[in-house]
Protein backbone atom coordinates (compact mmCIF):
# COMPACT_ATOMS: atom_id res chain seq x y z
CA UNK A 1 0.00 0.00 0.00
CA UNK A 2 1.38 3.62 -1.13
CA UNK A 3 0.66 6.71 0.46
CA UNK A 4 -1.22 7.75 -2.41
CA UNK A 5 -2.41 4.44 -4.28
CA UNK A 6 -3.35 0.97 -3.31
CA UNK A 7 -2.64 -1.87 -5.49
CA UNK A 8 -4.18 -5.61 -5.37
CA UNK A 9 -3.35 -8.15 -6.82
CA UNK A 10 -5.73 -11.18 -8.30
CA UNK A 11 -4.25 -14.22 -10.11
CA UNK A 12 -2.79 -11.75 -13.47
CA UNK A 13 -5.05 -8.91 -13.08
CA UNK A 14 -3.31 -6.08 -10.86
CA UNK A 15 -6.15 -3.66 -9.87
CA UNK A 16 -4.86 0.24 -9.01
CA UNK A 17 -6.64 2.80 -6.84
CA UNK A 18 -5.47 6.41 -6.82
CA UNK A 19 -6.20 6.97 -3.14
CA UNK A 20 -6.61 10.77 -2.26
CA UNK A 21 -10.44 10.85 -1.97
CA UNK A 22 -10.79 14.06 -0.19
CA UNK A 23 -9.49 15.84 -2.95
CA UNK A 24 -11.58 13.57 -5.64
CA UNK A 25 -7.97 11.72 -6.29
CA UNK A 26 -6.21 14.83 -8.35
CA UNK A 27 -2.96 14.08 -8.40
CA UNK A 28 0.37 16.08 -7.53
CA UNK A 29 4.42 15.15 -8.34
CA UNK A 30 4.45 12.59 -5.26
CA UNK A 31 1.72 10.88 -6.61
CA UNK A 32 2.62 10.77 -10.13
CA UNK A 33 5.95 9.30 -8.86
CA UNK A 34 4.36 6.69 -7.06
CA UNK A 35 2.01 5.90 -9.63
CA UNK A 36 4.90 5.61 -12.35
CA UNK A 37 6.41 2.99 -9.63
CA UNK A 38 3.55 1.10 -9.83
CA UNK A 39 3.36 1.11 -13.32
CA UNK A 40 6.65 -0.28 -13.65
CA UNK A 41 6.19 -2.74 -11.50
CA UNK A 42 3.17 -4.33 -13.69
CA UNK A 43 5.27 -3.92 -16.77
CA UNK A 44 8.15 -5.17 -15.61
CA UNK A 45 6.38 -8.62 -13.87
CA UNK A 46 5.38 -11.60 -16.37
CA UNK A 47 2.71 -12.58 -14.26
CA UNK A 48 1.04 -9.72 -14.35
CA UNK A 49 -1.21 -9.28 -17.67
CA UNK A 50 -3.78 -6.64 -17.52
CA UNK A 51 -4.49 -3.47 -15.12
CA UNK A 52 -7.13 -1.73 -13.55
CA UNK A 53 -6.69 1.61 -12.50
CA UNK A 54 -9.70 3.42 -10.57
CA UNK A 55 -10.24 5.95 -8.32
CA UNK A 56 -11.04 5.91 -4.64
CA UNK A 57 -14.09 7.34 -3.35
CA UNK A 58 -16.81 9.13 -5.37
CA UNK A 59 -14.19 10.34 -8.11
CA UNK A 60 -11.80 8.46 -10.39
CA UNK A 61 -9.47 11.67 -11.04
CA UNK A 62 -10.05 15.53 -11.04
CA UNK A 63 -6.64 15.75 -12.73
CA UNK A 64 -3.79 18.10 -11.53
CA UNK A 65 -3.77 19.37 -7.94
CA UNK A 66 -4.22 22.77 -8.63
CA UNK A 67 -3.89 24.01 -5.51
CA UNK A 68 -1.23 21.83 -4.35
CA UNK A 69 0.30 23.69 -7.79
CA UNK A 70 -0.91 27.24 -6.14
CA UNK A 71 0.93 26.39 -2.62
CA UNK A 72 4.33 26.20 -4.31
CA UNK A 73 3.96 22.75 -2.39
CA UNK A 74 6.07 19.84 -3.99
CA UNK A 75 6.48 20.69 -7.94
CA UNK A 76 9.42 18.12 -8.06
CA UNK A 77 10.15 16.69 -11.54
CA UNK A 78 7.51 14.43 -12.96
CA UNK A 79 8.04 11.17 -14.55
CA UNK A 80 9.05 10.09 -17.30
CA UNK A 81 6.24 8.03 -17.74
CA UNK A 82 3.70 11.07 -17.62
CA UNK A 83 0.55 11.68 -15.34
CA UNK A 84 0.00 8.71 -13.36
CA UNK A 85 3.09 7.12 -14.46
CA UNK A 86 0.44 6.15 -17.43
CA UNK A 87 0.15 9.41 -19.88
CA UNK A 88 3.75 9.20 -21.61
CA UNK A 89 3.88 5.06 -21.44
CA UNK A 90 4.18 4.55 -24.73
CA UNK A 91 5.83 1.51 -24.75
CA UNK A 92 3.63 -0.42 -22.18
CA UNK A 93 2.08 -3.49 -24.58
CA UNK A 94 -0.26 -4.81 -21.54
CA UNK A 95 -3.59 -3.54 -21.33
CA UNK A 96 -4.83 -1.29 -19.20
CA UNK A 97 -8.62 -1.14 -18.44
CA UNK A 98 -10.10 2.43 -16.51
CA UNK A 99 -12.97 1.60 -14.51
CA UNK A 100 -14.42 5.47 -14.01
CA UNK A 101 -16.52 5.67 -11.22
CA UNK A 102 -17.07 9.57 -11.03
CA UNK A 103 -15.54 12.94 -11.92
CA UNK A 104 -12.61 12.31 -14.79
CA UNK A 105 -11.63 16.03 -15.32
CA UNK A 106 -8.38 17.38 -16.85
CA UNK A 107 -5.70 15.35 -16.28
CA UNK A 108 -8.04 12.12 -15.06
CA UNK A 109 -9.82 11.96 -18.22
CA UNK A 110 -6.26 12.04 -20.44
CA UNK A 111 -5.16 8.91 -17.70
CA UNK A 112 -8.39 7.44 -18.86
CA UNK A 113 -7.75 8.15 -22.32
CA UNK A 114 -4.28 6.46 -21.93
CA UNK A 115 -5.79 3.37 -20.96
CA UNK A 116 -6.92 0.67 -23.53
CA UNK A 117 -10.67 0.35 -22.83
CA UNK A 118 -12.60 2.64 -20.73
CA UNK A 119 -15.42 1.62 -18.10
CA UNK A 120 -17.61 4.34 -16.93
CA UNK A 121 -19.94 4.61 -14.38
CA UNK A 122 -23.44 6.28 -15.31
CA UNK A 123 -22.64 8.79 -13.00
CA UNK A 124 -19.26 9.27 -14.62
CA UNK A 125 -18.56 13.13 -16.06
CA UNK A 126 -15.56 13.24 -18.09
CA UNK A 127 -13.66 17.21 -19.35
CA UNK A 128 -10.91 18.69 -20.23
CA UNK A 129 -11.29 22.08 -18.54
CA UNK A 130 -7.78 22.79 -18.34
CA UNK A 131 -8.48 26.28 -20.49
CA UNK A 132 -11.11 27.39 -18.00
CA UNK A 133 -7.44 27.60 -15.91
CA UNK A 134 -5.44 29.31 -18.33
CA UNK A 135 -3.99 25.63 -19.29
CA UNK A 136 -4.00 23.17 -21.61
CA UNK A 137 -4.91 19.44 -21.84
CA UNK A 138 -0.87 18.57 -22.96
CA UNK A 139 -0.67 15.00 -21.23
CA UNK A 140 -2.30 13.54 -24.33
CA UNK A 141 -5.20 14.91 -24.47
CA UNK A 142 -5.57 17.07 -27.20
CA UNK A 143 -3.54 14.16 -29.27
CA UNK A 144 -5.62 10.81 -27.96
CA UNK A 145 -9.31 12.67 -27.84
CA UNK A 146 -9.35 13.96 -31.66
CA UNK A 147 -7.70 10.27 -32.79
CA UNK A 148 -10.84 8.66 -30.76
CA UNK A 149 -13.86 10.70 -31.79
CA UNK A 150 -12.52 12.90 -34.62
CA UNK A 151 -11.80 16.16 -34.77
CA UNK A 152 -14.50 18.29 -34.55
CA UNK A 153 -15.93 16.42 -31.79
CA UNK A 154 -12.69 16.34 -29.72
CA UNK A 155 -12.59 20.38 -30.35
CA UNK A 156 -15.83 20.62 -29.33
CA UNK A 157 -14.91 19.58 -25.87
CA UNK A 158 -11.68 20.80 -25.68
CA UNK A 159 -12.03 24.28 -26.91
CA UNK A 160 -14.97 25.30 -24.34
CA UNK A 161 -14.22 22.68 -21.21
CA UNK A 162 -17.82 21.56 -21.20
CA UNK A 163 -18.63 18.27 -19.48
CA UNK A 164 -19.67 15.04 -20.84
CA UNK A 165 -21.56 12.64 -19.83
CA UNK A 166 -20.81 8.96 -19.39
CA UNK A 167 -23.74 7.69 -21.70
CA UNK A 168 -22.37 10.70 -24.42
CA UNK A 169 -19.20 9.52 -24.10
CA UNK A 170 -20.62 6.66 -25.72
CA UNK A 171 -22.22 8.31 -27.77
CA UNK A 172 -18.74 9.58 -29.09
CA UNK A 173 -16.76 6.96 -28.77
CA UNK A 174 -14.38 7.07 -26.04
CA UNK A 175 -16.28 5.45 -23.57
CA UNK A 176 -16.74 1.37 -24.02
CA UNK A 177 -19.19 0.22 -21.53
CA UNK A 178 -21.80 2.49 -19.14
CA UNK A 179 -22.73 0.41 -15.97
CA UNK A 180 -24.76 1.42 -13.07
CA UNK A 181 -23.18 3.66 -10.39
CA UNK A 182 -20.73 1.87 -8.30
CA UNK A 183 -20.27 -1.05 -10.68
CA UNK A 184 -17.10 0.16 -12.62
CA UNK A 185 -14.84 -1.95 -10.77
CA UNK A 186 -16.82 -4.57 -11.62
CA UNK A 187 -17.40 -4.12 -15.16
CA UNK A 188 -13.68 -3.74 -15.59
CA UNK A 189 -12.89 -6.85 -14.54
CA UNK A 190 -15.64 -8.72 -16.72
CA UNK A 191 -13.21 -6.87 -19.46
CA UNK A 192 -10.24 -8.09 -18.15
CA UNK A 193 -11.81 -11.56 -17.74
CA UNK A 194 -12.47 -11.60 -21.62
CA UNK A 195 -8.88 -10.14 -22.56
CA UNK A 196 -7.01 -13.26 -19.93
CA UNK A 197 -8.90 -15.78 -22.14
CA UNK A 198 -6.85 -14.59 -25.16
CA UNK A 199 -2.95 -15.13 -24.94
CA UNK A 200 -1.18 -12.72 -23.53
CA UNK A 201 1.19 -12.72 -25.80
CA UNK A 202 -1.06 -12.24 -29.04
CA UNK A 203 -3.09 -8.99 -26.83
CA UNK A 204 0.17 -7.50 -26.36
CA UNK A 205 1.27 -7.75 -29.83
CA UNK A 206 -2.15 -6.69 -30.93
CA UNK A 207 -1.79 -3.66 -28.79
CA UNK A 208 1.40 -2.40 -29.73
CA UNK A 209 0.37 -2.72 -33.22
CA UNK A 210 -2.49 -1.08 -33.50
CA UNK A 211 -0.32 1.70 -31.94
CA UNK A 212 2.30 1.91 -33.54
CA UNK A 213 0.33 1.42 -36.91
CA UNK A 214 -1.97 4.64 -36.40
CA UNK A 215 1.70 6.43 -36.10
CA UNK A 216 2.75 5.31 -39.36
CA UNK A 217 1.48 6.51 -42.82
CA UNK A 218 -1.34 3.97 -43.60
CA UNK A 219 -2.66 0.26 -43.77
CA UNK A 220 0.31 -0.84 -45.95
CA UNK A 221 3.66 0.45 -44.20
CA UNK A 222 1.58 -0.74 -41.51
CA UNK A 223 1.11 -4.22 -42.61
CA UNK A 224 5.06 -4.02 -43.76
CA UNK A 225 6.14 -2.85 -40.75
CA UNK A 226 4.56 -4.43 -37.94
CA UNK A 227 6.71 -8.21 -37.75
CA UNK A 228 9.66 -5.39 -36.69
CA UNK A 229 7.42 -4.59 -33.32
CA UNK A 230 8.84 -6.01 -30.47
CA UNK A 231 5.95 -7.40 -28.93
CA UNK A 232 4.68 -8.52 -32.35
CA UNK A 233 8.44 -10.67 -32.53
CA UNK A 234 8.10 -11.72 -28.97
CA UNK A 235 4.96 -13.36 -29.28
CA UNK A 236 6.20 -14.93 -32.58
CA UNK A 237 8.81 -16.64 -30.54
CA UNK A 238 6.72 -17.54 -27.39
CA UNK A 239 5.18 -20.94 -25.86
CA UNK A 240 1.47 -19.51 -26.36
CA UNK A 241 2.69 -19.02 -29.88
CA UNK A 242 2.49 -22.88 -30.25
CA UNK A 243 0.39 -23.81 -27.23
CA UNK A 244 -3.15 -22.01 -29.35
CA UNK A 245 -2.76 -23.89 -32.47
CA UNK A 246 -2.33 -27.05 -30.60
CA UNK A 247 -4.82 -26.95 -27.99
CA UNK A 248 -7.31 -26.30 -30.95
CA UNK A 249 -6.00 -29.12 -32.83
CA UNK A 250 -6.58 -31.55 -29.84
CA UNK A 251 -10.02 -29.61 -29.22
CA UNK A 252 -8.89 -28.34 -25.46
CA UNK A 253 -8.66 -24.92 -23.76
CA UNK A 254 -5.17 -23.11 -24.52
CA UNK A 255 -3.14 -22.74 -21.17
CA UNK A 256 -1.34 -19.76 -21.59
CA UNK A 257 2.08 -19.10 -20.17
CA UNK A 258 2.12 -15.79 -21.10
CA UNK A 259 5.81 -16.33 -22.25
Amino acid sequence: MGEFSTTERDGNLFIVTINRPTVLNALHPPANRELAEVFDEFAADPDLWVAIITGAGRGFSAGNDLKNTASGADLGPQPKAGFAGLTARFDLAKPVVAAVNGVAMGGGFEIALASDIIVAAENAVFALPEPRVGLAALAGGVHRLPREIGTKQALGMILTGRRVSAQEGKELGFVNEVVPEGEAVEGAKRWAAQISECSPMSVRASKEAVYRGLDLSGVAEATAEQSKFPAVRAMSKSEDYREGPKAFAEKRAPQWKGR
